[in-house]
């Protein structure tokens, strides 16, 4: 049978190894001059592996666990977790509304059209500010969660931290 201590390392490296997809994700995006539909599914493609990575070990190790280990530092790991995955939602909210517009304007086909995204439809404002709050508001969230699952680790493990 495998270890806790084996299986804690295991979700601390796919959670480790998410970041950096998040990171070169946003950064296909930032990139781009122009976000085609080629443009758009790569970034996808690269954020759904890192969200994978991320939500994995949530799901399947840390989430059955967490009744059986609940206390102040777990309460406030878990709050800050929940809170990314609420802001993500956030951010398809308003993705979707766009992505809609979009494709409706055949922006993705034809990516040279010269028209202002904000004149595409009433809510478009709102609507970029709400994937800009998600989008902002999971990295944040994700990252506070990430630092107190660090904490966690090397409390729970010192002797593999090297701490004791």
């Amino acid at each position: 049978m495998v270890s806790e201590l084996a299986i804690a390392t295991a979700a601390l490296v796919m959670v480790t190894a998410s970041f950096p997809f998040y990171l070169w994700g946003a950064w296909i995006m930032i990139d781009a001059d122009v976000v085609t539909w080629d443009v758009l599914s790569y970034h996808l493609k690269v954020i759904a592996v890192g969200l994978t990575l991320n939500t994995l070990p949530v799901l399947v190790w840390m989430l059955p666990r967490a009744a059986d280990q609940i206390g102040g530092l777990v309460a406030v790991h878990a709050f800050f977790g929940l809170q990314a995955y609420a802001m993500l939602l956030v951010g398809l909210t308003g993705i979707v509304r766009i992505l809609q517009v979009k494709l409706a304007h055949d922006l993705y086909g034809d990516p040279t059209q010269d028209v202002d995204l904000n004149d595409l439809h009433e809510h478009m404002g709102a609507w970029r500010r709400r994937l800009r709050v998600g989008v902002f508001g999971y990295v944040f969230f994700w990252l506070l969660a990430y630092a107190l699952g660090i904490v966690r680790y090397i409390l729970r493990y010192p002797v593999i931290a090297g701490l004791s």
